[in-house]
């Protein structure tokens, strides 16, 4: 018998079928009926997980606007909105990020880190993103200051994310970054460096990796809040790092080859993500007493 993804309990027994002749089951411990559909992340949405996901991917792959991938969809028969096509990226971007973390290559151990700004209207908003020796986006994380507590907050974040610290971190001149590897990683040596430097560290590595998210943030025309921000960002990464081979696409899909042509390979990378999709499951939840 399947858990109640409900409760996480093995009380279970059949309990007839629902309207699409699947298996329903009822919970003696919580009282609810579920199908093993219910336990995945897309139960409850009225398109199937393939269509959700390849508009997620078009979204987060491509500089286009949820108008325009709603008018993709609309002349493939699916008629949703472009508020529609928002809810999923921002639901689903996320969750497609934390599950492909669990497979992507291991972290160098040399991160080059700095923030990258953009206005929000009158505001203005820092992206502080690292990288490591050979180009793998470690984190990311959007903060409306530019001081050594949203420095500290990204390197906590990034250490939490990977499980493992850098030997060694190399940053501009920015005084807070001082402080803030001080007290997140007291084990990294901190080099401080720039752009144009003839001999030693350079942050060319990270300045050169700002730009394919400057091209999309333009192309977006910008991020309405930190939070709906913060999850594009990381939907958008992740494509990113699938593309660039920074994930083991072979731990998704057996039959991978690195060798294959460059259409092979986007054609993998859009199966891969509907793999990592059938793998969300819905989170469980209690209810109040």
């Amino acid at each position: 018998m399947p858990t109640c993804p409900h409760c996480q309990q093995f009380v279970v027994t059949r309990d007839g079928h629902d309207r699409h002749d699947r298996q329903r089951f009822a919970c003696a411990h919580c009282g609810r009926d579920f199908t093993l559909r219910s336990a995945s992340a897309f139960s409850g949405y009225r398109w199937p997980a393939d269509v959700i996901l390849m508009a997620v991917r078009w979204y987060l792959r491509h500089p286009l606007s949820a108008t325009s991938v709603m008018e993709l969809l609309a002349e493939r028969g699916i008629d949703v909105s472009n508020r529609t096509v928002l809810r999923w990226v921002q639901t689903f971007g996320p969750q497609l990020a934390a599950e492909a973390r669990k497979h992507r290559r291991p972290l160098g151990r040399r991160w080059y880190a700095d923030e990258m700004f953009f206005f929000r209207g009158q505001d203005k908003w820092y992206l502080y993103r690292a990288v490591d020796e050979h180009g793998q986006v470690v984190d990311v994380l959007l903060r409306d200051h530019r001081d050594t507590a949203s420095a500290e907050a990204f390197f906590e974040q990034a250490l939490g994310r990977s499980g493992q610290a850098p030997s060694a971190i190399i940053t501009d001149y920015h005084q807070p970054y001082v402080k803030a590897i001080q007290r997140s990683v007291p084990t990294a040596m901190h080099i401080r460096s720039g752009l144009h430097r003839a001999t030693g560290e350079t942050t060319k590595p990270i300045e050169r990796s700002h730009v394919p998210t400057r091209d999309r943030l333009r192309a977006s025309r910008g991020l309405k809040t930190l939070l709906t921000g913060q999850r594009f960002l990381e939907g958008f990464e992740c494509l990113r790092a699938m593309r660039g081979g920074h994930v083991r696409l072979a731990d998704l899909l057996p039959g991978f080859s690195a060798s294959a042509s460059r259409h092979d390979h986007v054609r993998t990378v859009a199966a891969a993500v509907l793999v990592l999709g059938m793998r969300l499951g819905r989170k469980p939840r209690t209810r109040g007493r």
